[in-house]
């Protein structure tokens, strides 16, 4: 039992950005989630926009995990993610769901996430990014967004782009802005 403890405190304080992975796969895909690297601008894809990454079409190749994105729309929902292995299952990711309406259906959400380091990050520079402040501040309002891009395979089931018409699907696309590296609100 106190290994567990001791265990769960260390990887709370030094979880790797690789998270808890074996293959050398799923920790690349760990450390593009938990990118600390602020982009720069010229990381950042000048055709990325929200109309474009709600684009019908299989997209998983349309954008590059290499740059940065840069998206304004209506934040429609804030909520907690589950506790998962790029986070070593001791914090959680934010998400923030954004359409071009402030009613949007899932089906029309792209989601952008707010990671454990950049919260962190946020703190130090005096903001708070947690889920509560977040859904307080941005839910119903035009917020810009910029942060890394992110193609999360994992969810091309769930996403009306690459499984149209699928019963499962609550969002749009399987692309994110993961990280957010920035916020604001436009009106």
């Amino acid at each position: 039992m106190v290994l567990v403890v001791i265990t769960a405190f260390v990887l709370h304080h030094h979880c790797p950005a690789s998270g808890l992975a074996i293959t050398s796969e799923r920790r690349e895909f760990h450390r593009l989630k938990n990118r600390t690297t602020l982009p720069q601008p010229a990381d950042f894809d000048a055709r990325i926009n929200l109309l474009r990454v709600l684009e019908p079409g299989d997209d998983l190749t349309r954008w590059s995990v290499a740059r940065a994105g840069r998206v304004e729309g209506y934040v429609v929902s804030v909520a907690n993610a589950r506790p998962e292995l790029a986070n070593c299952y001791c914090d959680r990711d934010v998400h923030v769901h954004i359409g071009l309406r402030s009613d949007a259906p899932p089906r029309e959400h792209m989601v952008l996430e707010v990671t454990p380091r950049m919260r962190r990050w946020a703190r130090h520079q005096g903001w708070n990014w947690s889920a509560e402040k977040l859904q307080t501040d941005l839910i119903g309002h035009w917020v810009r967004f910029e942060g890394w891009l992110f193609v999360d395979t994992h969810h091309a089931k769930e996403a009306e782009n690459t499984a149209p018409g699928a019963a499962d699907n609550w969002r749009a696309t399987a692309w994110e802005i993961h990280p957010i590296t920035k916020i604001q609100i436009l009106k």
